[in-house]
């Protein structure tokens, strides 16, 4: 098995492909029921999973099953959590304030801020890379310097720096001309996390708790640059080739900085949503901007860092997230008043079983339809 990193929200989709068939109105979640859902999920061998589910305003919070293995705790509800490429729509709304503020334009190339970094920058735009149009090789799918080998040969602590996972993805070709194709680019994110250090002159972790995190009283949100999470946290896990699980809790988040290294809890995130479609972080020419999509070919669109699906109960945007051994699922209607987080401390790809992401779309159809 060759673990990947992988960030694109696939199980949104069979979201929209079963309610298409089997919910035609929308309720509020049932606790009985999103719990009975959870339950099936930390059934299948998911060793716990947090949901937090808002219609309105009724909130249901609901943790399962068991947050470290090896000590045998359960876990809780407001556990800090890797969210991965959650991330992205942190990053964007920072970059968008850029905007804003007359600093960038969504139309310069990034090669005015980052002078020969990027191949072909001049060609490529601020837009393009967070709408993922703009062909860079994702560094994450390389096969030949696989980003995860480090860690899985027991170096945890092993540091990549921005400039080695682009010197990764820029050792590839790139997968089309900018503009012409979308494909899912970590590599991208790696990029703008750099333009964002060069137009604020301040680490991408302090731009975003400074405008993001603080602002909305994200408390428990932050952006990783050690191996070990602070505070309460729930531990995430892989399975190699036969059990036990390998707990990946203190592998490092150098290994995706801006694409993914955000840490936080479900409410935190849902919080996040909320204000960022209600329209508390950008201007409404700029939130529009954000919401202008265009079509993966899988089944869903992708805006600026935010992707949407339509479901039966309304359109939900958001994004899905995956960090080596964690899950996250972010679900919000335009209004922000219909939420779903859902947070699964096993990895999809190197680990999960089939019945067991089934169990996991059905959660999802639990928690944000009713």
């Amino acid at each position: 098995m060759r673990p990947s990193l992988r960030y694109v929200a696939v199980l949104v989709i069979a979201v929209a492909a079963v309610l298409a068939s089997a919910v035609s109105t929308a309720a509020a979640p049932r606790r009985d029921a999103l719990r009975a859902a959870l339950d099936k999920v930390v059934a299948t061998g998911v060793p716990g999973t947090i949901a937090y589910a808002r219609h309105g305003a009724a909130t249901i919070w609901l943790a399962r099953g068991e947050g470290n293995l090896a000590a045998r705790t359960p876990i809780r509800r407001h556990d800090r959590f890797r969210i991965g490429s959650v991330t992205k729509t942190f990053l964007a709304a920072v970059v968008l304030q850029l905007v804003a503020e007359g600093k960038l334009a969504l139309d310069d190339p990034v090669e005015r801020f980052l002078p020969s970094v990027v191949p072909n920058g001049s060609a490529i735009t601020i837009r393009q890379l967070l709408q993922h149009t703009a062909g860079l090789f994702d560094y994450a799918n390389d096969g030949d310097t696989t980003i995860l080998q480090p860690y899985l040969n027991g170096d945890f602590a092993y540091y990549w720096s921005p400039q080695q996972l682009l010197a990764v993805a820029f050792a590839h070709d790139p997968h089309f001309a900018p503009g012409t194709s979308w494909r899912y680019c970590n590599t991208c994110y790696i990029v703008l996390g750099l333009v964002v250090e060069a137009v604020t002159g301040h680490p991408v972790g302090a731009a975003l708790r400074q405008r993001i995190f603080r602002p909305l009283g994200l408390a428990h949100t932050t952006f990783a640059r050690k191996p070990e999470i602070a505070g309460r946290h729930t531990h995430g896990y892989i399975l190699l080739d036969k059990p036990p699980l390998l707990d990946t809790s203190v592998f490092s988040p150098s290994s995706v900085w801006a694409a993914g290294a955000i840490v936080s809890t479900a409410d935190d995130v849902a919080r996040f949503y909320r204000a960022l479609l209600r329209g508390r972080l950008l201007p409404p020419r700029l939130l529009a901007e954000m919401k202008t999509t265009v079509a993966t070919g899988m089944g869903n669109r992708y805006g600026l860092g935010i992707l949407t699906a339509d479901l039966p109960c309304g359109a939900a945007w958001g994004h899905e997230g995956d960090f080596t051994g964690y899950e996250t699922f972010a679900l919000t209607s335009k209004d922000g008043r219909r939420q779903l987080v859902l947070l699964v401390n096993l990895d999809q790809e190197v680990g999960q079983s089939k019945k067991a992401q089934r169990a996991i779309v059905d959660a999802l159809i639990a928690g944000y339809c009713g």
